[in-house]
Order: C-alpha cells, then structure tokens, then sequence
C-alpha cells in the first residue's frame, strides 16, 4: 500500500484509503471485523518506519471472542527523549447493509453508489452532490472508515518526518464499537501497561468519529471535549394473568409497559439541561410480552428496556428519577383497571366488589434485598444463569435473571423491577482543573481561531460528543459511590459485562472528537464530505498533535 501511497497528496491518500477500507464489509459482529483488522496492520506495516521497527505494531485479540476481532496498536516515536504521548483511535466495524435493500451488494463499493446517485431522482440535494465529486457514499465511509483514514495518513506523515516532531504517537484500532464497546474495553489495560513499562505520560486521545450538521443549514464543524454517556435501563413487569373471558381480573403487563413507554419514551422533561449541548429524550428500543405462542391466557410480563444519553447525571440520580416514574406508571395503570371496573361493574349489574391492582416498585438491589430475606441465594441463581447463557444477548440474559429470581418470591405480588443492562458507556468531559486540561483547551482554542481565520469553516467546540462512542471508555467522572449505585442494580456485571471502571479512572485521558464530516450515518445514503475530511481535517489534527506534543 505504501508504494501506491508516497507520491500521492493528502487527500489523495486519505481517499485511496477509505476507498480500500470501505471495500471490505466489516460488518459489526462478523469475520468482516477480522478481516479489516488485518488489512490495517498491513497497510501500517508496508509504511517504511514499521519495516524498520516491525515491533511497533501489535494486536490485541479479545479474550473469548468466537470471532477473533482483535485490536490493532502502532507507535511511533518521535527524535528525542519526551514521553508525551498523543493516542489516535477509530473503530473498524459498521452496522449492517440490509438498509440497502436492492443496492445491498453495492453498498461497499463507493464508485458503483456514486454512480447511482448521480441520477437518482429520489432527493435532489444528494443527487447534486453525487455530480459535484465532493462526497464519497457507502457503508462505513462516514461511520467511520474516512476517520481511520485520517489517521493512516497522519501515521505516514508523521513516521516520516519524525526529525520535526518529539513524543511518541499511539494508534489505536478497536473493533466492536457499534454494540458492546469490548474492543476498546479491553484496549484500557493495555493502555495501562504501556503507560508503566514505558512511562509515558498521554496528553490527550483524538478520535476521529463523524460529526454532522446539528440542524438544517448548520454549516459549523464541531469539536467536542468529552463523550456524552449511556445507560439502558430496562423495566421487568410481573402481572397477573388470568383467561380473557375475565381480563378485569388479571393485570395486564403490557398496559404497564405501555405506560412506562409514554412516560419515558421521547419525553423531553426527561433530558438534562446543558447549555449549549445537544440534548436528546430517551427512547425505547425493546419493548415486548413474553408469550411464546397463542393462547387465551393474558401476559404473565413484558419486557421494556430505553436509550438513555447521560451528560452530566450519575446512576444515583437516574436510579432515583425512574424509580418515581415507574411508581407513576404503575398507580395510572391502577386507577385504569378501577374505571374500567366500575363500568364493568354497572353494565353487568354486578357489585363493585374490585380485586386490587397494586403493584410493588423495586430497584434490583431493593428486590434482591427483599429476596435475601426470604431465604434465596441471589448470588447463586444469578451467576448460574449467567455462566450458562454465554452465548445469548446480554440484555435478554439480564431480563432472564430477573425472571427467575421473580420465581423465588413466596409473595407472588405483581411488581415492577427497575434494572440496567448492557452497555454501559460513561459520560467524561474536558473539566480543565489540571495544567494537562488547561495545555488541551488552550492549544484548542488557539487553534480553532487560528483556522477560522485563514479558512472558511466555521468551528465550534463543544463538551460532549452527542453520538455514542469509544471516547467514553478512556475516562471516568462518577464516583465511587455513584458507581456502586450502578453495578448492585445491573443484574450479575462482573459476568454479563465487568467494566473495568477502576481502570477507566485510572487512565484518565482527555478524550477529544475531531471528526470527518458528512451526513446520514447508518442509512443507506451515508456520504462522507471528502474536501474538509479529506484535506482540512487531516492538517488539522497534524497540527494540534504537534502542539499538544510542544513543538509547536
């Protein structure tokens, strides 16, 4: 790759390598993810520093994976003896491409897109961008192949120009970001003992994950000093069942799902009040009952679990707050039943003898409390189930603990059990109390007027990276008793997904997103903007390394 690579410009490089990179289908959960893997290494160990010091790039393989994924890490050193270390780090995997439906073997193969939107009359604007040459469309080319790109290149420039520059450059390749975040979970460690062994001393983390416009118009490119974080929290509704021919006596779980999906679900009174920030309302991604198959017999539960972005909030606060809306939904769902009953009662001339349709409200660490009590080995039933159900999604394993705990309960009484599952990412932004901080923003700053001035883009810097990303693993602001408050109510964490939280805040590096642009990540019409990704961007980060590193 380095011969078709040395004599080409920047932007031609950064274009040849999304090109090959969004060429391979990497899909999230795939053999794609190992294949890239190794397609990195290789271009990195064709550049001529790494055939003279091939030492210098390594992987990591991901403990347990079935797969193989594995992270990929190069180094680079600069002329003299500082340890100041700047870490650059991207993800490899994409979502899938079903979204592509008849395009779908097309959807790695961005000349052929290109092609076709040319004159696709389906959206006017993305079909004047396909003629104008200045966009690249296909899975992967903005989420985020261009950002791995970006950073190809500046590994090449700056391996080769290593007489200009003192510190040590880390690149940082991580699978598995799309879902469970395990590449760069694992990478902390290892981060850990590089820092050790070779007393480096990391200034800050450049991620190159995609921005995109905020609102229609938005023009601005934007930099963020921190990581929005996420919590799923998942709500367990044991009811009572009952035939159909007497639904009045039951208590339907899905009534109250139902209710705890229109409390929580896209309610902006839920959203923190960051000035400045993006904020967005929480919304549902599973809610079902758990029949199996039809029958006449109501729902004995039903399963809901929410998108929850975090910016400046802990676990005890959310914990608190979900707790009072789930006591909500289940005093509403209680005073429905009542309604409905009294008519019932009337049309049918029966006496208003109701049953009683209160429902119990526990946090999981309430519920295991109220179980131990009773005499039942949580910890037992829970890690059995847990060891044994390795393969399955995490979530529903979570949901299945829960259930069978419910089971144990001599009471029998219909409940709600608030919980969470994974992932977890934490929120961390750029605080600026320490002189590392302070050095970050300052040379930010300089650098975003600097750039503002001489060209025509319009930057802004903001605190939290409103997309999930790897940036939320690389520091921690929760404290401890915060994140207690967040493992007793995640059903069995050190098996299901451990977290390494100590290690998270141990490491501590500002973690900053300065992304490639373009628009429609995760839809078929996803298209990176190739003249501020392709050349603005790349000299940018170049130039805040080198000053972040002080040569600058």
């Amino acid at each position: 790759m380095f011969e078709e690579l040395e004599n080409l410009s920047t932007f031609n490089q950064v274009d040849l390598l999304t090109t090959s990179l969004v060429n391979i289908r990497s899909i999230n959960g795939t053999k794609g993810e190992v294949e890239i893997a190794n397609k990195i290494e290789g271009i990195l160990r064709s550049f001529p520093y790494f055939k003279n010091s091939p030492e210098k790039i390594w992987t990591q393989l991901l403990p347990n994976d079935e797969i193989g994924r594995k992270n990929v890490f190069a180094r680079i050193k600069g002329n003299g003896t500082s340890k100041k270390t700047v870490i650059f780090h991207a993800h490899l995997d994409t979502v899938g491409t079903e979204d592509y439906g008849k395009l779908q073997e097309l959807a790695n193969k961005p000349e052929c897109l290109l092609e076709f939107f040319k004159s696709w009359n389906g959206n006017k604007e993305i079909q004047e961008q396909a003629n104008s040459g200045d966009w690249m469309f296909g899975r992967g080319a903005l989420d985020m192949k261009s950002g791995i790109a970006v950073h190809l290149a500046n590994v090449l420039y700056l391996s080769e120009h290593r007489d200009k520059w003192d510190g040590e450059i880390i690149l940082m390749v991580n699978p598995v970001e799309e879902n469970q975040h395990t590449g760069v979970i694992t990478a902390v460690e290892e981060l850990l003992r590089l820092r050790k062994e070779e007393q480096l001393d990391y200034i800050v983390a450049i991620n190159t994950d995609y921005i995109t416009s905020l609102f229609p118009g938005d023009q601005q490119k934007y930099i963020y000093t921190g990581a929005v974080g996420k919590l799923l929290p998942c709500f367990y509704v044991y009811g009572r069942e009952t035939h159909v021919g007497r639904t009045l006596d039951g208590l339907d779980p899905t009534l109250v799902t139902s209710e705890l999906n229109r409390l929580i679900n896209n309610n902006m009174e839920l959203i923190e009040q960051v000035e400045g920030e993006l904020m967005t309302p929480p919304s549902v991604l599973y809610h079902r009952d758990m029949k199996d198959f039809y029958n006449v017999q109501t729902s004995v539960t039903s399963h809901i679990y929410f998108n929850l972005m975090v910016l400046e909030a802990n676990p005890t606060e959310v914990v608190g707050r979900l707790k009072e809306i789930a006591i909500e939904a289940a005093k509403t769902t209680e005073a429905y039943y009542q309604k409905q009953y009294q008519i019932y009662s009337i049309r049918n001339q029966f006496p208003e003898d109701m049953p009683n349709w209160e429902m119990e409200v526990y946090t999981f660490e309430e519920y295991c409390e109220k179980l131990r009590k009773q005499g039942v080995d949580v910890e037992k039933i829970s890690e059995g189930i847990a060891l044994s159900n390795k393969e399955k999604d995490p979530r529903e394993v979570c949901f299945q603990i829960v259930d069978s705990l419910r089971k144990q309960d001599v009471t029998g009484s219909p409940c709600i059990v608030l919980f969470f599952a994974p992932p977890y990412c934490p929120h961390n932004y750029l605080i600026g109390e320490s002189e590392r901080d302070k050095r970050v923003m300052d040379v930010m700053d300089g650098m975003v007027e600097k750039w503002g001035a001489v060209s025509t883009e319009q930057f802004s810097i903001k605190r939290f990276f409103p997309y999930l990303s790897d940036s939320s693993y690389l520091s921690l602001h929760d404290t401890e008793e915060e994140i207690k408050s967040l493992i007793h109510n995640f059903p069995e964490w050190k098996n299901i997904y451990p977290v390494p939280v100590e290690q998270i805040r141990e490491l501590n590096v500002p973690a900053i997103n300065i992304g490639v642009y373009g628009m429609d990540a995760h839809r078929w019409t996803e298209r990176v903007y190739k003249p501020y990704s392709f050349e603005t961007l790349p000299h940018l980060i170049r130039e805040l390394t080198l000053c972040w590193l002080g040569m600058r």
